[in-house]
């Protein structure tokens, strides 16, 4: 037995109520919330669970060959969807799972379907929350394959890479970095945009610990660009109004600054929830899956260069307000000497008339 998920996530725009929206999606659709099913609920704290439900299947021709793969979609509070594509085979053997991985390498043939859900998608989220800017060719996509036996003819580096030709030594090693185990017959190894998953048992707890990392690594890229373009316009307009008479150009520092403060408030708390997403706290060989998903996906990287340009955009507001003081200042003098100026020509007139 052997199955595929195909991954695409989104970013919305905004966050999501998703009581509102389980209300809404009842009548209609059975929505559930994520939950771990192996382990101690103290064990992996989930700061909102994401509500998902079933879409309708969809068929695919590719090579000759149809295949029916089963959909669902996932839904974030923090402003994040999940879609899934699944292609299951029961009773085909591990050697049919690297001809199919092949048939799909990088998703090839997905996208009409990844398409034509997010449509699907934004008809169902918009009487519930309203307008909705998801970004189409923004997305974060990732790939599990899980069979439920080992394989010895079955190189996992061909599945990862897509690749059937022999790679060096160093990438190979590379490639099987994240390589984890907790029995003798099941093996979890995580790379950049796939992973496989060995278990004769279930394997949704460790399916949705990658999948929570995947939403983590969208949300950081995601924002690390909002704030890439916020500093650009930041520039832009702090050299505008360099140009300016000074009146005009401390009305456009205010501006500027009120824009900052929000842009850093907002990211700030959004980020935070994204750090918060999940904790993986008594489980140990869930932590170190949860881990090595954080480690391969870069999201520390991902995390310091949000956190940097935040530092960058509070370091400008300073700078602004340190500027704006300064011209208050300079004009509260002016004001001064104005009125001592004024103290003074009155004394002479009243004094010598």
């Amino acid at each position: 037995m052997y199955a595929i998920r195909f991954y695409r996530m989104y970013d919305i725009g905004k966050e999501v109520d998703l009581k509102k929206l389980d209300a809404a999606l009842a009548t209609a659709y059975t929505p559930e919330r994520a939950g771990f099913t192996r382990v101690n609920p103290k064990s992996i704290l989930m700061q909102t669970p994401p509500l998902s439900f079933h879409l309708p299947p969809v068929n695919l021709g590719c090579d000759g060959r149809e295949y029916t793969l089963q959909a669902t979609a996932r839904v974030y509070d923090i402003g994040a969807v999940s879609l899934c594509f699944i292609l299951e085979d029961r009773e085909s053997s591990s050697a049919r799972l690297k001809e199919t991985a092949l048939r799909f390498c990088g998703q090839r043939g997905l996208d009409p379907l990844f398409s034509d859900a997010l449509a699907r998608i934004r008809e169902i989220l918009l009487p519930t929350i309203g307008t909705l800017a998801i970004h189409q060719g923004f997305y974060e996509d990732y790939t599990i394959y899980v069979t439920d036996k080992d394989d010895p003819a079955l190189d996992p580096v061909v599945l990862l890479l897509g690749d059937e030709r022999p790679v060096s030594h160093p990438v190979r090693e590379d490639i099987l970095k994240y390589s984890l185990s907790y029995y003798m017959d099941d093996r979890t190894i995580l790379s950049w945009d796939a992973a496989l998953i060995v278990s004769p048992d279930p394997a949704r707890d460790i399916i949705e610990l990658i999948e929570f990392a995947n939403i983590q690594a969208l949300e950081l890229r995601y924002y690390d660009r909002v704030l890439t373009q916020q500093m650009e316009k930041m520039y832009d307009e702090i050299e505008a109004a360099d140009r300016l008479s000074q009146f005009r150009r401390l009305r456009l520092y205010h501006s500027i600054m009120l824009g900052l403060m929000e842009t850093q408030s907002e990211i700030s708390d959004i980020t935070d929830k994204v750090d918060n997403l999940i904790k993986v706290t008594e489980d140990v060989y869930y932590a170190r899956v949860y881990d090595a998903a954080l480690a391969v996906l870069r999201i520390p990287l991902w995390r310091e260069s949000v956190d940097r340009r935040i530092e960058i955009i509070r370091q400008n507001y300073m700078m602004l307000s340190d500027e704006v003081n300064i011209q208050h200042s300079n004009f509260l003098e002016l004001v001064i000497i104005i009125l001592i100026a004024i103290e003074i020509i009155l004394f002479i007139v009243t004094t010598f008339t």
